[in-house]
């Protein structure tokens, strides 16, 4: 039985999220799953945003994969999503309605 390959790799650190966002891309091509992990540092009252999950060949051009998920709602809370089937390269993005912020760090887990 063989060991399966695993990598952490934190993407998002003290990034304060506002309006547009999206994380680094991250090249995952070897990969067979990843799990978003995402964190909040600060969070705004009566926060309620989403984010939503892309995949690119080249980590330039973006579509989305049909995965989308609440962020965290509370200081130190942590939310996730898990995606199979991905392209080269994985990244989370959205939009938050204007008055809307949070800080947060994000967590890209990968195993093959």
């Amino acid at each position: 039985m063989a060991l399966r390959r695993s990598y952490t790799a934190i993407v998002e650190r003290n990034i304060l999220w506002q309006g547009d966002f999206a994380t680094e891309p991250y090249e995952a091509a070897w990969a067979s799953e990843a799990i978003f992990f995402v964190r909040a540092l600060d969070v705004s009252p009566l926060f309620a945003g989403m984010a939503n999950v892309q995949i690119s060949a080249d980590g330039i051009h973006w579509v989305d994969e049909g995965t989308s998920f609440y962020l965290p709602k509370e200081l130190g809370a942590v939310t996730f999503c898990k995606v199979s089937h991905f392209g080269g390269f994985l990244r989370i993005n959205g939009t938050l309605v204007p008055g809307e912020r949070i800080k947060v760090l994000v967590s890209l887990v990968l195993k093959e």
